[in-house]
């Protein structure tokens, strides 16, 4: 277990969903999240082929320009028929040149047309969660969640971001974009590392 004091910690994102998701779950224990645009930063390059070290570049990066403990997530969608593909690369996934502007409905669009010749719909989102207490922390803190489901053949439901229309949640059949948030939250990959990333700092949700 790691006993440590967070009053005041930087999010390394400035990807709007998943700074709602982050707020909502931290809500209540007493912990002030501050977004990295506050102070500024900007988006950390995450050249790296792992989710792990793509975090722990973007925790690093935002308490470094802040000076505060940060919390980074690096996180996508695996789907089993593409052996694992978007993967990391799931935010860019439709992207053809390093300039072009992320776009979630063409991200699903191409991962509808990638999966038409297949029948293993089976998929799952992956979220690791960082949090370093200086940028040159020696033992940062790292949880992970995984939420298993399939992809469907058409986008179904408004809310979420992402792959969340296309990504079915088997056990209660709804999509990630038609689940309510307070429950989205209990069943989701950000949910789970966030969950377990608490616990080992002593900290939990009330």
């Amino acid at each position: 277990m790691h006993p440590i004091s967070l009053k005041k910690i930087v999010i390394a994102s400035g990807n709007a969903g998943k700074l709602n998701e982050i707020e909502r779950l931290l809500a209540g224990t007493g912990i002030e999240v501050v977004p990295q645009s506050f102070f500024n930063i900007p988006e950390a390059d995450e050249p790296h082929c792992t989710f792990i070290e793509n975090a722990l570049a973007k925790a690093r990066h935002a308490s470094l320009h802040s000076g505060l403990p940060a919390l980074a997530d690096d996180s996508g969608i695996c789907v089993d028929a593409l052996q694992g593909a978007p993967g990391v690369y799931s935010a860019r996934y439709a992207c053809e040149n390093a300039s072009d502007e992320k776009s979630d409905e063409k991200n699903n669009q191409k991962l509808l047309a990638a999966l038409q010749h297949h029948n293993n719909r089976n998929a799952h989102y992956y979220c690791v969660m960082v949090l370093v207490k200086s940028a040159t922390d020696p033992q940062p803190i790292i949880a992970e969640g995984i939420w298993r489901g399939e992809i469907l053949t058409a986008p179904r439901g408004s809310g979420g971001f992402g792959y969340d229309p296309l990504f079915l949640d088997t056990i209660t059949e709804q999509t990630g974009a038609e689940l309510p948030m307070d429950i989205k939250n209990h069943l989701s990959h950000r949910g789970k590392a966030l969950q377990h990333l608490l616990q080992k700092i002593k900290v939990t949700l009330s």
